[in-house]
């Protein structure tokens, strides 16, 4: 398996949300999306992108998006090496002294996966739920 950095295309992105039944946004959200993460990596095996997570952020607060493996691929711990290379990075940019905030919104029945990776669900003793608004427009 060959992981690589800020290689994410549209087509692969594209394959890969389908692969596990995720609904596609427009052609153009997902373009202007790619071109502006912080970080992508993509799992390629065989010249097949099998698995994709992206990252976006300000500097102190981060957000994981998108943590895909093609189904075929999965319990092979693609989706860890992927999270952990998102982490690395945010733990780079980090400068001494500072901390910086990670989040994600999990799939359902997907948190143990995160929370083996050191993220706690909430709400919890610190932080209140997680919140989200989907804002969707008709076309033209």
């Amino acid at each position: 398996m060959e992981y690589r950095e800020n290689m994410l295309s549209y087509k692969d992105y594209c394959t890969l949300r389908e692969s596990v039944g995720w609904h596609l946004f427009s052609e153009e959200q997902m373009r202007t999306a790619l071109e502006h993460c912080l970080y992508t990596i993509t799992a390629v095996e065989n010249g097949q992108t099998v698995g994709m997570g992206r990252l976006a952020g300000d500097g102190m607060y981060f957000l994981i998006m998108d943590i895909v493996v093609h189904p075929a691929f999965q319990k092979q711990g693609i989706g860890t090496n992927i999270i952990n290379m998102l982490l690395k990075y945010v733990e780079d940019k980090t400068p001494a002294g500072g901390r910086s905030s990670v989040q994600l919104i999990a799939e359902k029945g997907k948190e143990p996966f995160y929370e083996k990776l050191g993220f706690k669900l909430l709400p919890h003793d610190f932080c209140g739920a997680g919140m989200r608004k989907v804002i969707r427009k008709l076309p033209g």
